[in-house]
């Protein structure tokens, strides 16, 4: 891949304020006034609702003298009739702000909500970027888990039940105003949630730094996230880590998706959506699986740009041998995360690789991949992955 020269013309998109800092949750009600609301409608799933955290976000909101209401009722990957029923209880109440407290699936579940809400139909109906119809209701994210970067995109990923596959949903006005970034709220996931959300957040620098798409104002944001992931994850895989690992955990993810955001992704996600969709595979695990993989595949195509996120790490690599090195280490992470390291450890030791294959072709963020893939290369990776 060649790299992208500091003059090349492009654009870059950033709408979100970042509050950071422990303790900024209970500054949720103040930023909600800030922006005009007098009645909230908090999407928050039930294991966050189970931790305390929506009860403290909710206590700020009314100490600001704003209603509220909370919506629960969707699953881990959220699907576009769960989002359909938040609609209807948003309809009901007539928010003038929405909230997604808690991972992923509740920040795109607010996103999702506020597209039927703001411009109508189905989630269907808006796949793809600048899918908006209208203007849409202002919204705050504040993430309980360091890995998606959903706080920072403008994208709501939302699962078709028909298929079993993710809508990408976005327009930069489904773009949270704000997020709130309390390293505190991250604190109650287990390890093994933590491992999981920090290896989704690690392939997203990876792949976002070598993307099609990627621009020098993207990279700076990949690069970042990387440098902070790579060095306090796998302390927090050791022994937890400190509130500071967690903080740049935390950080980190939001900058990786803001490379998302103007860069996209690549093959290891279009490969890891079939898992998810078929075999039911978490997504941080089934990612976590084939970033390595795809790492040595796009090796001929953007070695000089591996060798740049090793460089950031201190691990200096001969020309043509970065990709190698840089599936090592992350394959080492991944074992030290206790994560399966092969389709047989993760209970699918008889895939059907030309079905997975076909469908990974099809996925969206494939096309963003440096070095470009047929069908025959993405059942080569399911083979070399089992």
């Amino acid at each position: 891949m060649e790299q992208s020269a500091a003059g090349q013309d492009f654009e870059f998109r950033g709408s979100t304020r970042l509050v950071v800092g422990r303790g900024t949750l209970g500054r949720l009600g103040e930023l909600a006034r800030g922006l005009g609301a007098s009645r909230v409608l908090v999407a928050s799933d039930t294991g966050i609702v189970e931790a305390g955290h929506t009860a403290a976000g909710l206590e700020s909101l009314r100490a600001a003298g704003i209603a509220t209401r909370v919506f629960s009722g969707f699953s881990e990957n959220p699907s576009s009739d769960e989002v359909e029923a938040g609609a209807v209880v948003a309809r009901e109440f007539r928010p003038d702000l929405l909230v997604g407290l808690g991972g992923g699936s509740s920040m795109d579940c607010a996103k999702g909500i506020n597209f039927l809400v703001s411009c109508g139909g189905r989630m269907q109906d808006y796949r793809g970027r600048h899918a908006a119809t209208g203007d849409m209701l202002p919204s705050i994210g504040v993430p309980t888990t360091a890995g998606t970067g959903s706080e920072t995109q403008s994208f709501a990923l939302v699962t078709d039940p028909a298929t079993g596959m993710k809508i990408a949903c976005g327009d930069p006005r489904a773009a949270f105003r704000i997020a709130i970034l309390d390293v505190d709220l991250t604190l109650t996931q287990p390890l093994r949630l933590a491992a999981l959300t920090g290896i989704d957040a690690l392939s997203h620098a990876v792949e976002s730094h070598v993307s099609r798409a990627a621009t020098p104002a993207s990279r700076i944001f990949s690069r970042e996230a990387w440098r902070l992931l790579a060095t306090s994850l796998p302390r927090v895989l050791a022994d937890g880590g400190s509130i500071r690992d967690r903080a740049d955990l935390q950080l980190a993810a939001a900058w990786a998706g803001l490379a998302i955001e103007n860069a996209m992704l690549g093959a290891a996600h279009a490969l890891a959506n079939p898992l998810t969709a078929v075999h039911h595979v978490v997504h941080g695990q089934a990612v976590g699986l084939m970033l390595a993989h795809v790492v040595r595949f796009n090796g001929p195509s953007c070695d000089a740009a591996y060798a740049e996120l090793l460089r950031d790490i201190g691990i200096e690599t001969a020309p043509g041998v970065a990709a190698g090195r840089l599936a090592e280490w992350l394959t080492a992470l991944l074992a030290a995360s206790g994560l399966g390291r092969s389709l047989g450890e993760i209970g699918i030791p008889t895939p059907d690789v030309p079905a997975l294959a076909a469908a990974a072709a099809r996925q969206w963020t494939g096309g963003f991949n440096p070095r470009p893939l047929a069908p025959a290369d993405f059942a080569a990776l399911y083979e070399a992955a089992r």
